[in-house]
């Protein structure tokens, strides 16, 4: 239909078309997720899910999400904008083109392993639109398998840089930047895989945007995507007004020592995060880019002023970020970052930790707070390419006022993530799962106790395999509220085949053998409330469930049986 007849009375675009067209960027960005879910090869997409997708306006501003993890959505737009600013406007682009990112530095990526890819999208020779997603690689190359390297001195360490490159011209791929990567990484054939899923998304998503262009006209969609971020931004600040205004502070000990802080001041207008102050960027790998920053800060706004519907770069207007350049917040090239994720989830639990005390509708306490990025790998004894596995861990949130914290899930920054199913973890990745079970170490006892974490013990099938983790909160348990009691730690235990054991909370391509254990080990939550106030009744259901034992329920609740 020609867009001069989508038209109201008043001459404005015909509202119900407008909000239509609105549902279907919605649309759009769920068939880009489930393209991608359904041809990536693998399991840390498949079925972790360990990725996110987005649609942009033809400037490059976020216009609607896919489901994935809200970090990597956040990254998205910086993304875009650093290839639009990188080729000097948009007359350097052709339709089918397709740009990759994965430097953690310079827009829109947090470390080398996650990916990222852009495409503008092209409607009768002018760009209409971006579409992107960006994905954990298992292996993009570096001194270690899967790429992941805590001690990393610097960048250059953690593998293959792709500076913001056109990887297919019109339609045409570079296959000599393509074989590039292929020979820098120790699992080619599954890299590739992952590659053309992202790709398959979308060129999926292209299409369905050129055809509401056909359909309904281009004015009227540019009207439409304008008009929700427009919307995005009016609710937001709608939210934000309803806030308690204030100066809200938190401080913590990170386990080698450091302190690190934040204050935060809500105001009518603004959603303002100091983070100056804080500790240099290190010369190992825990380090966050700036856009892994600004995104910590938006993933907790959008908690507290409007966890349930749409999110765009109007959401985010409110928010500004300051934060000292060259700092752990804000690493500079070349910085090592290929473990930001925890530097990224120790400020999200910072900014939580600022605002739970006066904010107990929105707030547990703390949770695990560690990504407990677990990374295993060896040689197939089929042949063919190494088992190269990435498996995040689930742990326990923290007791809210009114009632007690969340088994075994994933952490704030997760969003729409899945632990490895036991099964395929067996049968493709190349290992046994001997155990999986809810944690019964003590911590996060209340009035309202914390979720529990879990135990998960690996079994290693074959010789010269490796371990490669760095797990935050293995010294400092979550903290508890108004009483409560701190949660448990997060750390690994490497079980010899001859009975030794040794507890790990960071190590590098550990070698393991055939019969090795990896015993996973992750936090119960904070608690909520003084323990001496636990119903009695409440307390015995726990020691049935196993959730606290005799002796412990005795120590901390003054309950006997």
């Amino acid at each position: 239909m020609p867009s001069d007849l989508i038209l109201n009375a008043s001459g404005k675009h015909d509202p119900i078309t407008v909000e239509i067209i609105q549902s279907s960027l919605t649309a759009i960005t769920d068939e880009m997720f489930a393209t991608m879910r359904k041809t990536a090869m693998s399991s840390i997409i498949y079925e972790v899910l360990d990725f996110g997708v987005a649609m942009f306006d033809a400037d490059g501003n976020l216009a609607s999400t896919g489901s994935g993890i809200p970090g990597f959505i956040g990254m998205l737009e910086p993304g875009v904008k650093a290839i639009l600013n990188k080729f000097e406007g948009k007359d350097s682009f052709n339709d089918g083109d397709i740009f990759m990112t994965n430097m953690p530095h310079f827009g829109g990526v947090s470390h080398l392993n996650d990916v990222v890819l852009i495409m503008p999208v092209f409607h009768e020779g002018e760009i209409i639109g971006w579409l992107s997603n960006k994905a954990h690689w298992v292996d993009v190359g570096g001194t270690f398998p899967g790429s992941i390297n805590p001690g990393a001195l610097d960048v250059y360490q953690e593998g293959l840089q792709l500076p913001e490159i056109k990887v297919i011209e019109a339609g045409k791929p570079n296959q000599a930047v393509l074989d590039i990567i292929a020979m820098n990484t120790r699992i080619p054939e599954t890299t590739m895989g992952d590659f053309w899923a992202g790709v398959a998304s979308m060129r999926a998503g292209a299409r369905r945007m050129r055809a509401i262009v056909e359909k309904y006209g281009r004015d009227v969609v540019t009207y439409a995507i304008q008009d929700y971020i427009d919307l995005g931004e009016k609710m937001a600040r709608r939210a934000l007004r309803e806030l308690p205004s204030g100066v809200y502070a938190a401080e913590e000990t990170l386990d080698d020592g450091r302190r690190v802080k934040v204050e935060i001041t809500i105001s009518d207008d603004a959603f303002e995060v100091d983070l100056r102050g804080n500790p240099d960027q290190t010369s190992t790998a825990l380090n966050s880019s700036y856009d892994a920053t600004i995104v910590d800060a938006q993933m907790i706004f959008k908690a507290i002023v409007d966890p349930q519907n749409f999110a765009n770069s109007g959401t985010f207007k409110p928010i500004n970020v300051l934060v000292d350049q060259g700092s752990m917040f804000a690493a500079e090239y070349p910085a090592a970052t290929s473990v930001y994720y925890e530097v990224g989830m120790l400020l999200f639990d910072l900014l939580w930790k600022a605002l739970a005390p006066s904010m107990k509708e929105y707030f547990p306490a703390g949770h695990y707070s560690s990504i407990c990025g677990t990374f295993i790998g060896g040689p197939s004894r089929k042949g063919g390419d190494d088992h190269s596995i990435v498996e995040p861990q689930l742990g326990g949130w923290g007791a809210c006022h009114d009632r007690d914290g969340l088994n075994a899930l994933y952490t704030g920054y997760h969003g729409d993530t899945f632990n490895c199913p036991v099964e395929v973890t067996e049968q493709k990745n190349g290992l046994m799962v001997d155990r999986l079970e809810l944690s019964g170490k003590p911590g996060g006892e209340g009035e309202y106790i914390g979720g529990k974490g879990i135990e998960l013990d690996y079994r290693i099938v074959d010789d010269e395999w490796w371990l490669t983790m760095a797990y935050t909160r293995s010294e400092n348990g979550p903290w508890g509220l108004q009483g409560g009691f701190s949660g448990s730690t997060n750390h690994v235990i490497v079980e010899r085949a001859n009975g030794e054991q040794k507890r790990y909370s960071e190590c590098t391509a550990l070698p393991l053998g055939k019969d090795d254990l990896i015993k996973v080990y992750t936090a119960n939550g904070g608690g909520y409330g003084d323990p001496k106030n636990r119903p009695r009744e409440k307390v015995l259901e726990d020691i049935r469930n196993g959730y606290v034992t005799r002796e412990r329920a005795a120590e901390v609740y003054g309950v006997t049986v």
